[in-house]
């Protein structure tokens, strides 16, 4: 299964998947995390921000939680992934491969992510030294149809797990995978 949470920057992305995979860890599950940040540090280095960057960004992130849910591994995807169409790549490559794709839109809105703003992003960005930002002057689309949606700036973080673990045990048992309860 490949989890996919999307949202801006400061949304609490990162933050839901580490609480998801301690959740999962809980229960003998060990998932594999790939994070935006994490990723480009490493594996996607070499990329920059622009459109065609960007989607070379999700495909590889994508392309390596395909691999890690062939293995039987769930996937915790933590990226921004801003455009809609990438998302959608992935997901009809993972439906290919028989591996369930769950969208999780992290919904906070951009002013409590500004707020947030937990790596001074946002202030650099309206001061111009980060061309692009998304949510400012570069556009996301929002997720019309995800199968879960937690507005992190109403519920907790405990109740977002929560969210997506009931969730994912629906298309588990859909598909015949079963995940214990914690």
């Amino acid at each position: 299964m490949i989890i996919w949470l999307t949202g801006l920057s400061g949304s609490g992305k990162s933050t839901l998947s580490e609480a998801l995979a301690n959740r999962l860890r809980s229960i003998g599950t060990y998932p594999l995390l790939i994070d935006g940040d994490r990723l480009r540090s490493g594996l996607c280095h070499d990329l920059g921000f622009s459109k065609s960057d960007r989607a070379e960004n999700i495909r590889r992130a994508g392309a390596i939680a395909i691999l890690g849910s062939q293995s039987g591994i769930t996937t915790i995807c933590s990226l921004i992934s801003p455009n809609k169409s990438d998302r959608e790549k992935i997901r009809a490559l993972a439906n290919l491969q028989n591996i369930a794709f769950l969208e999780v839109y992290v919904s906070a809105p951009l002013d409590v992510c500004e707020a947030r703003d937990p790596k001074g992003l946002y202030k650099s960005a309206r001061a111009g030294l980060i061309p692009e930002f998304t949510g400012l002057d570069s556009h996301y689309d929002i997720p019309t149809n995800p199968e879960v949606e937690v507005p992190t700036h109403v519920v907790s973080i405990e109740e977002a797990v929560d969210k997506i673990y009931r969730k994912m045990k629906e298309i588990n048992h859909q598909s015949k995978i079963t995940y214990h309860n914690s």
